[in-house]
């Protein structure tokens, strides 16, 4: 299942906060070699988590980790904003229409659908919100694939060669790309809608212990 859970309320989930963080230092400091700091605890965290984002979580059947990404509006401090305008020719990404999503990541083994689930989710989040974009930087792994699952970004711009290729792009947030993702992964579009009232049409129940 996915969650929706903002910063503020991770502490009624502290397996799913540990693994996200913990599986994000993984991917992106381990696997993938940025430079993002690595805390005491072996989580990667940065500035951006104090902000309150949202994040989508997907959660397995163990009720643990298995992927997840950081959302904020742009009208707030963004990683884009403030790091990564050379991508965007000096322009800075504002709009009450537009979200940042980063740190899209996924746990070590995850099933193949985690990756449309979390796409779905964040379709569905931005539809409800009435947004009309996302924008996000990513590495040289993930055009592939948004390619298999019918929803790539237009990017804006790119710095790097290789695997060390990061790009910035924009993706539209239409029913359409829902119903693609959906046809392609075989998750329904009313799946991704359970998920989004599951949040907040009722208050978030606290995780159980994982043995």
């Amino acid at each position: 299942m996915i969650r929706f859970i903002y910063a503020e309320d991770l502490s009624a989930f502290p397996v799913l906060a540990e693994g996200m963080f913990r599986d994000r230092a993984d991917q992106f400091k381990t696997r993938l070699g940025w430079d993002v700091k690595i805390n005491e605890y072996g989580w990667e965290r940065d500035e951006y988590d104090a902000l309150n984002p949202l994040y989508v979580i997907a959660e397995d059947a163990r009720g643990r980790h298995a992927g997840s990404m950081r959302t904020l509006p742009t009208l707030g401090r963004t990683m884009i904003n403030e790091h990564f305008t050379h991508l965007t020719g000096g322009v800075r990404i504002t709009s009450p229409l537009i979200w940042e999503c980063t740190r899209f990541c996924l746990a070590p083994g995850a099933q193949g659908r985690v990756a449309a689930a979390l796409l779905m989710a964040g379709l569905e989040m931005g539809l409800r919100f009435g947004l009309d974009q996302a924008i996000g930087v990513f590495d040289a792994r993930m055009p592939r694939i948004y390619g298999r699952l019918g929803h790539s970004p237009e990017v804006i711009g790119s710095a790097g060669e290789g695997r060390d290729l990061i790009s910035v792009g924009i993706w539209r947030i239409t029913e359409e790309a829902l119903a693609t993702i959906g046809a392609r992964s075989g998750i329904r579009p009313s799946e991704a809608a359970d998920w989004f009232d599951a949040a907040f049409s009722a208050p978030a129940v606290p995780e159980a212990r994982v043995a």
